[in-house]
């Protein structure tokens, strides 16, 4: 028996926000440019590895990118469908660009892909959780623990604004998993020794970015 219209539409959603999600664009990107992505700092693919290249271009470009990736493809499905089936294709699209099917499933961490998410789902999260990221990260040059304590507050913010049950619902269980894709970042700022932006970890070899 074949899927009905229904099932099919969240399976479609679901596919095509985690295939979206799944572009590399930072090594896209930096491989037409003839650089090896994976060999410089963490290896990370975010715009925060790339930025260690000396491509401003190229970061920001990936930046860009991965924060929208997920964004317009929650809007063509909140467009075509219901805003509830947009939430859950972007948030597949922020899975695959954590977990993309292209890299043996070892992606980024998902701070951009998430941020620009909620710039098309959630203005309400994201009016709170930007500028305690700008602020944090302006104070501490941490990029992880600025992520992190914007990462909690988005759903609070979103919850307080009189957001819809759904969303908050969806933007705890996101915030909770970019806590675990930041696992490593957390043991060194627990541990007193996560590199503010720019420093090198001992070794020199670069923090984790917390794209």
């Amino acid at each position: 028996m074949g899927l009905q219209l229904d099932q099919f539409v969240w399976v479609a959603a679901v596919m095509t926000g985690y295939l979206a999600g799944s572009i590399p664009f930072g090594l896209v990107l930096t491989r037409a440019a003839g650089i090896d992505l994976r060999a410089i700092g963490s290896g990370n693919i975010g715009a925060t590895n790339v930025l260690r290249t000396g491509r401003k271009d190229l970061a920001l470009a990936t930046l860009l990118l991965d924060s929208f990736k997920a964004g317009l493809v929650a809007l063509l499905f909140t467009i075509l469908v219901t805003p509830q089936v947009g939430f859950v294709a972007g948030a597949a699209a922020f899975l695959g660009h954590c977990y993309p099917v292209w890299l043996n499933f070892k992606g980024g961490k998902g701070v951009a892909t998430y941020a620009g998410l909620l710039a098309f789902v959630s203005w309400r999260g994201l009016i709170f959780a930007a500028p305690i990221w700008l602020g944090l990260f302006a104070l501490t040059r941490i990029s992880s623990l600025s992520a992190l304590i914007a990462a909690v507050i988005a759903p609070i913010g979103a919850l307080l604004l009189g957001e819809d049950p759904f969303t908050v619902g969806g933007l705890a269980l996101l915030s909770a998993f970019v806590f675990w894709t930041h696992r490593s970042n957390i043991a060194r700022l627990l541990k007193g020794e996560e590199p503010r932006f720019g420093a090198p970890k001992p070794g020199d070899t670069p923090a984790d970015g917390a794209a």
